[in-house]
C-alpha cells in the first residue's frame, strides 16, 4: 500500500511540518508501507497524481494545511486521507468560530472578540491583562499577552500575517493542560509546564522548552472534565482522526470560582505535533501504543470522503 506524506507547504509552521512529516515518513516505512514524501507546492495535484497513492498522510501544520483548503484538494482528489475533513478544519482553524460552537456545547471558553490589528495597534480593546492572537494560526505564533495599561503593542501593526482581524482574549492564568482524542474517546491529560513564562512557540518545540507531566497531577473532577469537553469538541465539529484540545486551570486556592468554572478550552487542533516526543504520540505510548503503531492507526483510520 502506498502513502504519500504531505509536509512542508509553505505556511508560518513549514519547519514545524517537515519535522512531523519526516517523523511519520519513517514510523510507516518501519511498519512496512510503500512510503512518498511530498513537500507539498502550489501544484499539489500534480504532485499527487504523480505520486498515485493509496492513502494520503496529512502532515501539514498551519495555513492551508490545516484549514480546509488542502482538505478541498484532496476531497477532490478521491483517495482516502487522514486527520480531520474539509469542515472541521476550516471550524477548528477560525478560533473565533469554533469557540462560539464550544461555548453553546457548555464549554467554558476564555472571553473573547475579534478586532481589527490596526485598532489594537492605537488602543486597549480590552482592561489588561489580555492576550492578542492570531484567528488563524497554530504554534503559538504572534502571540502577545499584554500584562498592563501602559502604551498599546505598536509593531502589531507591522504583523501582516496575524491577518487584518485579531482574536482578543482575557488572559487566562493557571496550568497548562492537554488532551488527545483518538478514535473517538480522551486518552489522557497532560500538564505542560514551560521553561518560559508561557508555552510559546520555543517552548513547544526547542529541547527542554517544556516538561510535561502524564497524568497531570490534579484533582479528579477537573481530569474528567477536561477529558469530557475534549470529546465533546471533537464531536461538535465534526472531527475525525486524532485531535488535541488544549485547556488552562486556574488552581489558585485563593478563588473563589469552582473547580469546573476555573476550567476553560483555548482551542482545538486537528493537526497535532507528531514526533515521537510530541504531546499526541507521548499519550498514545502511555496507553501502549508506539509511535509506529500510532501512525499507521492513523493511515488505516483513512477515509474518503473525511
Amino acid at each position: 500500500m502506498r502513502v504519500a506524506v504531505l509536509k512542508g507547504g509553505f505556511s508560518s509552521e513549514r519547519d514545524v511540518s517537515l519535522v512531523s512529516g519526516k517523523a511519520c515518513a519513517r514510523a510507516l516505512k518501519n511498519e512496512g508501507f510503500d512510503v512518498i514524501e511530498i513537500d507539498v507546492s502550489v501544484n499539489l495535484w500534480e504532485q499527487l497524481s504523480k505520486a498515485d497513492p493509496d492513502i494520503v498522510f496529512n502532515a501539514l501544520h498551519g495555513d492551508w494545511g490545516e484549514d480546509g483548503r488542502v482538505q478541498g484538494v484532496l476531497d477532490l482528489f478521491g483517495a482516502p486521507y487522514t486527520h480531520s475533513g474539509l469542515m472541521a478544519s476550516a471550524l477548528a482553524m477560525d478560533k473565533h468560530r469554533s469557540k462560539i460552537i464550544f461555548g453553546d456545547m457548555g464549554i467554558n471558553v476564555p472571553y473573547g472578540f475579534l478586532v481589527p490589528r490596526d485598532t489594537v495597534s492605537i488602543e486597549h480593546p480590552m482592561k489588561p491583562p489580555y492576550v492578542i492572537k492570531p484567528n488563524g494560526q497554530g504554534s503559538s505564533k504572534d502571540i502577545f499577552i499584554v500584562q498592563t495599561d501602559d502604551e498599546p503593542i505598536k509593531n502589531i501593526k507591522n504583523k501582516d500575517l496575524m491577518g487584518e482581524m485579531v482574536l482578543i482574549e482575557k488572559f487566562c492564568p493557571g496550568k497548562e493542560l492537554t488532551v488527545t482524542v483518538m478514535n473517538g474517546k480522551a486518552i489522557g491529560v497532560t500538564e505542560i509546564v514551560p521553561t518560559s513564562s508561557w508555552y510559546d512557540f520555543d517552548s513547544k518545540y526547542t529541547k527542554g522548552g517544556s516538561k510535561h507531566i502524564l497524568p497531570a497531577i490534579i484533582d479528579k473532577e477537573v481530569s474528567d472534565l477536561c477529558l469530557t469537553w475534549a470529546v465533546l469538541a471533537h464531536n461538535a465539529l465534526g472531527c475525525r482522526g486524532i485531535t488535541r484540545s488544549d485547556f488552562k486551570f486556574n488552581d489558585d486556592k485563593q478563588s473563589n470560582l469552582s473547580k469546573s468554572d476555573s476550567l476553560v478550552m483555548l482551542e482545538l487542533n486537528t493537526q497535532p505535533g507528531m514526533t515521537p516526543t510530541s504531546l499526541v504520540p507521548e499519550q498514545a505510548d502511555k496507553i501502549g501504543i508506539s509511535f509506529d503503531k500510532l501512525c499507521r492507526w492513523i493511515v488505516e483510520d483513512a477515509t474518503w470522503p473525511r
